[in-house]
């Protein structure tokens, strides 16, 4: 089966997945911008969710937009508040305009220095302006990158 096609979800990073109404920030938790999933990451790498194009990076470096080939828009956001940290735990290895397929990775997020500055380390994964039409999972559990969390 192609990724692709399937309109899938898959973990950005290993880690506890989360509900994405149990994240700190309640611009993310009240789902203004979007249903999504969430990870406390338990590593660094962060990768693609979603087979598209990078058509975004956030000057801070703390979140990618990418489109999907169906056109749908996907928001990767490292961390919560990391924007104050001007782009200093963050390195991004994507440009705009690259294809990216699940498991690409797109940026490393040194997770030691955002716990420094006092901030939340949860990478979430936001669909804009959608809902997913189903969860593959609905309450805290260990995931690893590349497991398929979400449907579109």
């Amino acid at each position: 089966m192609i990724f692709g096609k399937k309109k899938g979800i898959f973990s950005p990073v290993k880690g506890e997945f989360i509900p994405l109404e149990e994240v700190a920030d309640p611009v993310f938790a009240q789902k203004m911008m979007g249903d999504g999933v969430a990870v406390i990451p338990s590593s660094d790498e962060i990768v693609s969710p979603v087979v598209g194009t990078v058509t975004t990076i956030i000057e801070q470096k703390h979140a990618l937009g990418l489109t999907m080939e169906g056109g749908q828009e996907v928001l990767v956001h490292m961390g919560i508040d990391t924007v104050e940290l001007n782009g200093a735990p963050f390195e991004v290895y994507v440009k705009t305009g690259d294809h990216v397929e699940i498991g690409t990775p797109l940026a490393k997020m040194d997770r030691a220095t955002v716990k420094v500055a006092g901030k939340d380390t949860v990478i979430m994964v936001i669909i804009t302006g959608q809902q997913l039409n189903s969860h593959k999972l609905t309450k805290r559990t260990s995931v690893n990158q590349g497991d398929e969390l979400g449907k579109l």
